[in-house]
């Protein structure tokens, strides 16, 4: 069987730090308020000259020196964003031409934040089809870029910052024992579009508009479509929570990272949790949780690694897959 497996990984944030004590500046709220909510202590957000493609560049090129690769080598590049550099082309497109690279395809993924999730399981298809053999896939975000700094709901939330992965077409042997994606999961259900998102757009207001949420809307739909998608995953490979080295979670909420691990039976000291420095960064979580565990050498070859997000839409999924 061809699997799809990781290559090489990389990541690239902002040069700017904002803590909580400064967003106490900015709007009523407290550093122990945002802190309890939400488990975030700060967050990086892009600066003049910083934005989608250049930090997807950075995040891409990390994962290429990584994995011992250029894009010379790479089929097909696919980026999740919810933040593109232009409505038009693909920032993906963008961050080909920047990396220097004239062949394949590149093209974007919008599912907010299960952007990476969705971005894996096209790359994962593409390769197992046979139409392609190394894929980059990219989580990249400015959210700063469409929030509204005055609404201390949204405004402390999320942050900046891009993650990448080189996904390479390997033959295996068929079993949960193989390096690679082993499954994945998808759903969406557009009836709760009004719990998040942007009041903007080309079609409607001609503006960017801004991100508006239903906070407590979304906390009470998180935990459960999150344990939807990944017992999923474990019934479709016959795996139990017990199998798993590691959770690597969107990075949204604390409570919801901790509520949904409980739920399913998964000890805290196998999740991955980096919102407490990068906030929520969108599609870029996942692959940014990614690059600090397997960095510090927390993940690896060979590890079981389930991913897992829900977004806007609502969108949600989750990929298991061994390092």
């Amino acid at each position: 069987m061809i699997r799809s497996v990781v290559r090489g990984f990389g990541a690239s944030l902002p040069k700017r730090v904002v803590t909580n004590r400064e967003m106490e500046e900015k709007v009523d709220t407290s550093d122990e308020w945002i802190v309890q909510r939400t488990g975030i202590r700060q967050r990086y957000i892009a600066g003049e000259g910083e934005t989608t493609a250049s930090l997807g560049e950075a995040a891409a090129r990390a994962a290429l020196e990584r994995a011992k690769l250029t894009p010379a080598d790479i089929d097909l590049i696919i980026l999740a964003t919810s933040t593109p550099d232009n409505t038009f082309p693909a920032t993906a497109v963008n961050i080909q031409n920047r990396l220097g690279m004239h062949h394949g395809a590149a093209f974007d993924v919008q599912a907010v934040c299960s952007g990476f999730i969705y971005a894996v399981t096209t790359a994962d298809a593409y390769i197992r089809g046979g139409l392609a053999r190394r894929v980059l896939v990219i989580g990249a975000e400015t959210f700063s870029r469409i929030l509204d700094w005055s609404d201390r709901t949204t405004c402390v939330l999320f942050g900046d910052g891009a993650g990448a992965i080189v996904l390479e077409a390997q033959e295996t042997e068929g079993t949960n024992a193989d390096r690679g994606v082993l499954t994945t999961k998808l759903r969406s259900d557009g009836a709760h579009k009004e719990k998040l998102y942007v009041d903007g757009g080309p079609s409607t207001t001609g503006t960017v508009g801004h991100l508006k949420m239903e906070g407590r809307e979304v906390f009470k739909h998180a935990v459960g479509m999150i344990t939807d998608v990944i017992e999923a995953a474990f019934e479709a490979t016959g795996t139990t929570a017990d199998d798993l080295d590691w959770l690597v979670p969107h990075q949204a909420n604390r409570r919801i990272i901790d509520g949904s691990a409980k739920k399913l039976g998964i000890p805290l000291e196998k999740v991955v949790v980096t919102v407490d420095i990068h906030g929520n960064t969108s599609a870029a979580s996942i692959p940014l949780a990614l690059n600090e565990a397997a960095s510090d050498g927390r993940i690896k070859e060979g590890d079981l690694v389930l991913l897992e997000a829900m977004g806007g839409g609502f969108t949600w999924g989750s990929v298991l897959l061994r390092w």
